[in-house]
């Protein structure tokens, strides 16, 4: 059975770019809501905003998921992506506590801080296609 990036070429390069869209949206979202937070505003934590970022991660992880089965990676086999799947559990619990888990206001900020710098460290093991991303230059 011919692969599917050779039936539909045109379908890999919407995945992708919906993919790196949903990237940009999702941490673009997340750093003005902490922002917000860090603030003391009310509106990062509003109803609309908060399900704003559900669908935007929606969009997000489906398209990953398509890329995945795609490119026919292997979470195992490609350590990049094993290490960029266990950030964005990290990412997860890192946001909450900086949108609202965190006891203080410092807790909320730092983890907010936290969980921007995990999600930059993903986006460039994603780039790199290696484990250290960023820290490569090192």
């Amino acid at each position: 059975m011919p692969h599917l990036l050779v039936l539909a070429p045109w379908l890999y390069v919407f995945i992708l770019t919906t993919h790196i869209t949903a990237v940009t949206l999702s941490v673009s979202l997340f750093a003005a809501r902490g922002l917000g937070v860090a603030l003391r505003q009310t509106w990062p934590m509003q109803k609309f905003w908060r399900w704003t970022s559900v669908w935007i991660d929606v969009v997000l992880m489906a398209a990953g998921l398509s890329l995945w089965g795609m490119l026919q990676f292997n979470p195992v086999r490609d350590d990049w992506l094993g290490v960029k799947l266990i950030l964005l559990l990290v990412y997860i619990v890192l946001g909450s506590y900086g949108l609202k888990r965190a006891k203080t206001y410092r807790g909320r900020v730092l983890f907010s801080i936290l969980a921007l710098g995990c999600a930059l460290t993903m986006v460039s093991i994603a780039l790199a296609h290696h484990p250290l991303g960023w820290l490569l230059a090192f």
